[in-house]
């Protein structure tokens, strides 16, 4: 989304604090201290382990009898979170014009204050010269010392969705078009081939073609902001789609009660699904539902989190478009009664999805580890075992549900501690 942030006069003020809070991320450190040993409890049983380090990777998980320090015997650890869906965060866009490397460290550096170890930035629909010059960008971050370990591929939702209000979400209409596998494999160069992962519509034409393509380059392919029928579906899933982006978002708010995509895409056992569990996407029953059908095993907790993220409430021009960040948290696209992506971490999926699901702890954590690493091919991380990359985060679980990231560790390496 190319985002053109201007703010009402009374906020500007705001602005200001906001971006000085952002730079300056307490405990967050360039280079990052070599991490030997994490204590704390077991996210999958509750025990006490202590996880040694040797340079990158995790060495060894010892049990321990108990914990003697009655600090440390309240802090969890557990895999750092993968977010398959970011699109920018604390006022950085990903499909910004003006984007730059310092722009990508400043979000990554803010995400992992939240916990999140990995995430595929993500581009959304916008003109072919836009998408070509920020998937470079991103390919010059990704080879950065200091954030490039987070990025390890890059997520394009769009520009081949449906063009119809509703289904479109927020995407600006102006540059839906139709799968185009030359402009694909330009963009794709200019990303360097770190593109891994693509949102499409099946309907479109041409949609099916393109994603035996994208499946025979070994890229993940996602079905989203589509009105897709049953037979699209099983199409698109026989061509190689692997799951559906944001279920229950990207839909028109009026469907027909049978003739919809959800039931189709719920049915389709091959299809994993993406869920935006911030409260405010989907409605408790929804995820309950959907969770039900598709199991721990196979749901991603997504965030689905804009630039506005981190910002003050109030009314923004974003990619032409007004959009208003509500008090609590959720962003609007008034004009056509629709969300414009999401405000909150994917730890506040983790949170909620335990509330709304009873699901363990240990589940919810998989669903936002676990399951985007094994859906996007990333093998060395996404669970806590010998040999495996040392991304970890220790955590605080409080009597209500809210976790409380103290420290985040990436590739062996201390990159934020709370005060």
């Amino acid at each position: 989304m190319k985002f053109l942030f201007w703010m009402k006069k009374q906020q500007r003020h705001y602005f200001a604090l906001m971006i000085l809070t952002i730079v300056i991320i307490p405990g967050c450190c360039s280079a990052g201290q070599q991490v030997k040993e994490v204590v704390g409890l077991f996210y999958l049983d509750n025990q006490p382990i202590s996880i040694i380090i040797e340079n990158t990777k995790i060495s060894k998980i010892v049990r321990k009898s108990e914990l003697e320090n009655t600090s440390v015997a309240k802090i969890f650890i557990a895999p750092g979170f993968i977010d398959n869906q970011i699109n920018g965060y604390v006022s950085y866009g990903f499909t910004d014009e003006g984007l730059t490397v310092d722009k990508v460290r400043k979000a990554t550096q803010a995400l992992w204050k939240v916990g999140v170890t990995s995430y595929l930035p993500t581009v959304i629909t916008s003109s072919k010269a836009q998408l070509m010059e920020n998937f470079a960008i991103l390919a010059s971050a990704a080879r950065e010392p200091d954030i490039g370990l987070s990025i390890p591929g890059f997520h394009l939702e769009g520009p081949y969705i449906n063009p119809e209000p509703g289904f479109r979400g927020a995407h600006n209409a102006k540059w839906i078009r139709k799968p185009d596998w030359q402009e694909f494999t330009d963009i794709y160069n200019a990303a360097e081939g770190k593109i891994i992962h693509v949102s499409v519509a099946p309907e479109q034409a041409g949609a099916i073609e393109f994603i035996r393509k994208l499946t025979e380059k070994g890229i993940v392919v996602a079905l989203a902001h589509h009105n897709g029928s049953a037979e699209d579906i099983k199409k698109a899933v026989d061509a190689g789609a692997d799951i559906s982006t944001h279920l229950g978002n990207g839909c028109a708010n009026m469907i027909h009660r049978h003739e919809n995509p959800l039931w189709p895409q719920l049915a389709e056992d091959r299809l994993m699904v993406s869920l935006i569990v911030d409260g405010f996407h989907l409605r408790p029953e929804e995820v309950q539902t959907f969770y039900k059908v598709k199991g721990p095993e196979r749901t991603v907790l997504i965030s689905d989190v804009t630039q506005l993220a981190g910002m003050p409430p109030g009314e923004y021009i974003w990619d032409e478009k007004t959009v208003v960040l509500e008090p609590e948290g959720v962003i609007k696209f008034p004009a056509q009664n629709v969300l414009a992506g999401a405000a909150a971490p994917v730890k506040q999926g983790v949170e909620n999805i335990m509330r709304y699901t009873d699901c363990s702890l240990a589940d919810a954590i998989h669903m936002a580890s676990r399951n985007p690493a094994r859906l996007n091919g990333i093998s060395d991380r996404g669970t806590l075992g010998p040999g495996k990359r040392a991304d970890i985060i220790q955590f605080i679980l409080d009597d209500t549900g809210n976790i409380t990231i103290q420290k985040t560790i990436v590739a062996g390496k201390l990159v934020y501690e709370a005060e």
